[in-house]
């Protein structure tokens, strides 16, 4: 299934509540697995992705089947650049009709599939640890479940407004940055 069936198929299954209702979105949530603390079923995060049962992945011939293999397709191209050149990952990011990026969806389907393993996510949270820092360009384009800004209201200030206006171009290095950081960690508990 292309990318733009993919996210036609996930807008009419908003009703369903699946964590990603666009490509962005899903983009963002399949590269927070790749460069996360652990390693994860397909069952376990596909499932709530695109909000469809673990017996959708027994009948081949389905949409459901279809755009499960879509997102395993992306998973895989998202590894493999990170794994072979993380200087080339381009997040997929919405466009604003102006041009202008819109970095939010991506940054809600990373952020949507953090919760999934939150507490495995701990030590990059803290923000005593200096790695918190990598999250900051994602998190701060994130609001909770009541619409609040994940990291709290951001200081007024022309700094502020350049810095989140600009902080999307930072996605990227911070992504590898942070599947580095989780690589060993995540390898030895996979053992």
């Amino acid at each position: 299934m292309p990318l733009a069936d993919l996210e036609r198929w996930l807008q009419a299954r908003i009703d369903r509540h699946p964590a990603a209702t666009s490509i962005p979105m899903l983009d963002g949530y399949a590269a927070a697995i790749v460069a996360g603390p652990v390693s994860m079923s397909p069952l376990d995060w596909i499932c709530p992705l695109l909000a469809i049962d673990a017996d959708a992945f027994n009948h081949g011939g389905t949409p459901e089947f279809a755009a499960i293999s879509a997102v395993a397709l992306r998973h895989n191209d998202i590894s493999n650049t990170l794994s072979t050149a993380p200087d080339r990952f381009e997040p997929i990011h919405l466009r604003n009709p102006n041009g202008d990026v819109d970095p939010r969806p991506w940054c809600q389907g990373f952020h949507a599939a953090m919760r999934l393993k939150l507490s495995a996510w701990a030590p990059m949270l803290d923000t005593s640890n200096v790695n918190h820092g990598l999250l900051l360009p994602i998190l701060l384009h994130c609001s909770d479940d009541q619409g609040q800004p994940v990291l709290g209201s951001p200081r007024s200030g022309r700094e502020t407004a350049d810095f989140l206006r600009n902080a999307y171009a930072d996605i990227p290095a911070v992504v590898e940055a942070m599947r580095q950081y989780w690589m060993p960690i995540r390898y030895l508990r996979a053992r």
